[in-house]
């Protein structure tokens, strides 16, 4: 009786019913990063007239095998004031995620939405603690909302698709 129950708990029933849908994070990894400090040691003495950080943030989705996928998080920093560039930092930081059971329709929100959300505390950490090692304060990242960029990104495909 005991091997029965279990049995219904792992989503195959003995009436046949579908498996659970399933997420395993397989790793996590940074594929790119780049600091750039043009000007220093000027740049940090202080941060000058009109200091600016431009911060653009890209989500991708990769596949890499059957039921598995590579989610990955592009970020482009750029510090700057009127002297020209402080600072420039660049990260491409993924994770292979291992994906069962997920209804098609649920797939790339999945994709573009909770693995973000989940690589994302990572970046974060890597982009501050570079930047404080590059004799610059810590660049803390506020968090994304990784579902309002999702709903952008499909506005902007309707209305392109519409044109």
């Amino acid at each position: 009786m005991a091997d029965e129950q279990n049995g219904s708990q792992n989503g195959a029933g003995a009436d046949g019913g579908a498996a659970q849908p399933s997420i395993q994070v397989l790793g996590q990894y940074l594929k790119d990063f780049s600091f750039e400090s043009p000007k220093a040691p000027q740049s940090l003495k202080a941060p000058g007239e009109n200091p600016n950080l431009q911060i653009d943030l890209n989500v991708s989705v990769k596949k890499l095998d059957e039921d598995v996928y590579e989610s990955a998080i592009e970020l482009k920093g750029n510090a700057t004031n009127d002297d020209g560039a402080i600072y420039v930092v660049e990260a491409v930081y993924a994770g292979a995620f291992n994906v069962k059971n997920i209804p098609a329709d649920a797939l790339e929100p999945l994709l573009l939405i909770n693995c973000p959300s989940i690589l994302f505390p990572f970046l974060r950490r890597i982009v501050s603690d570079m930047t404080h090692e590059g004799g610059f304060p810590p660049l803390l990242l506020d968090p994304i909302d990784f579902a309002g960029l999702y709903k952008q990104r499909k506005q902007t495909e309707a209305q392109t698709g519409n044109a």
